[in-house]
């Protein structure tokens, strides 16, 4: 389960990484489980703590930033499926150090034809942890 810090409450979540949205690194809450943050801390603990970061390039502005954003849902649902019974908390607070896509854009020539050239990363990297259940 992936889940997210809103206000004094952890709520589940599902990745809403979209490359039209004006923050295309983005989460949904989904509303089947939500505890107060008091108590998260007093029941769960951090196990794992994880990096995801992505990056793309290519000719097309639209699929290269696409490619970027389906790599780092692929990692966050890795890390998802890889802690069993955990919770991955997006730890990413907004505003702080959330997230966001970046591009640089080149001119190639190509057979004599100029043509742009995309490079995206992901900058801060989109930090998550694997809480278990305290012992």
């Amino acid at each position: 389960m992936i889940a997210k810090r809103y206000g004094n409450k952890i709520h589940s979540v599902q990745p809403n990484f979209d490359a039209r949205a004006m923050n295309e690194v983005g989460f949904t809450r989904d509303h089947d489980w939500s505890m107060d943050a008091q108590e998260f801390s007093e029941t769960y603990e951090q196990v794992e703590k994880h990096d995801l970061t992505a990056a793309a390039e290519g000719e097309i502005q639209g699929e290269a930033e696409e490619t970027l954003l389906t790599s780092l849902q692929d990692q966050l649902v890795a890390v998802s499926q890889a802690a069993n019974d955990g919770v991955v908390l997006v730890l990413s607070e907004q505003g702080v150090d959330y997230p966001k896509t970046r591009h640089t854009q080149t001119t190639r020539v190509v057979e004599g034809s100029n043509r742009l050239y995309f490079r995206f990363s992901v900058e801060p990297p989109l930090r998550v942890a694997v809480f278990r259940t305290r012992s």
